[in-house]
């Protein structure tokens, strides 16, 4: 029996906590200063997804638009499991595969096999399967001969190759992502998004998050238009598009907080 596959969002909102504490000013008194260090801070609830509703299924790519503090890399949490909705429901069929923070999850002191491991297996890899991709991950990176050596002895670009191996080693039937990967050498880049593109069109149900205008229309069938973590615009690519252009001409509102 064929499994449906599908990634739902029911009324989903996100309340989480933010920290203020009261500005002194550089006149203030000693007593004062000393009073203002060791008073804690104010525990805030600030709403920043509230109201998000899509229904996705096989075949649906879908584009998530706004300024930058809509909500964008937070609604991807969601989806990717890392943040439960305050309200509202997730719902999920299939495998996930999160093209997020690359470096996310890694261990400095570990050897890069060490680190293959560990996080194929956070990913839903079980021992063996994760055993089995270590060295397309490290061939693919181009760090066979250092193998062995500490994560923490990489550079960054190198510990960009290494996470972009990883998280992409697999096929998964979702695929969220936050931005196309146009960084590093002109080499790998061009290699790594070779393998993006396939990845794309072997997903089931895509959802990408991009300030790339062109490439959402070319990639993705449906849109959303955040703004304050809400819902503006929904529906075909250009018609929310439209939505956009004609938002990004207006100052930004921000949502209140509130303190618990």
């Amino acid at each position: 029996m064929t499994k449906d596959i599908y990634l739902r969002a029911k009324d989903i909102g996100l309340d989480l906590p933010t920290y203020t504490q009261e500005q002194r000013t550089i006149k203030a008194s000693m007593g004062v200063l000393l009073q203002a260090a060791f008073q804690p801070p104010k525990r805030m609830m600030r709403t920043t997804l509230e109201g998000i509703n899509f229904d996705l299924g096989p075949g649906d790519r879908l584009a998530i638009m706004g300024r930058n503090g809509a909500g964008k890399s937070t609604l991807l949490k969601v989806l990717v499991g890392a943040y439960p909705p305050t309200r509202g429901r997730l719902e999920v069929s299939g495998a996930r595969q999160a093209l997020l923070n690359l470096a996310l999850g890694f261990n400095p002191e570990a050897t890069l096999v060490e680190n293959i491991l560990l996080r194929g297996i956070a990913m839903g890899l079980k021992a063996k399967e994760a055993n089995a991709i270590v060295d397309e991950v490290l061939a693919f990176a181009e760090l066979k001969t250092k193998a062995g050596d500490r994560l923490r002895t990489l550079s960054s670009g190198q510990r960009m190759r290494l996470g972009f191996a990883l998280a992409t080693a697999v096929q998964h039937e979702i695929l969220i992502m936050d931005e196309w990967i146009g960084t590093g050498d002109a080499g790998f880049v061009q290699k790594a998004q070779e393998r993006i593109q396939s990845r794309v069109e072997s997903a089931q149900i895509v959802v990408l998050a991009s300030h790339n205008f062109k490439l959402m229309e070319n990639v993705c069938n449906k849109a959303i238009l955040l703004e304050d973590g809400a819902v503006l615009a929904a529906g075909g690519v250009s018609e929310v598009l439209a939505h956009f252009n004609a938002l990004l001409a207006s100052p930004p509102q921000s949502r209140p907080s509130q303190e618990r």
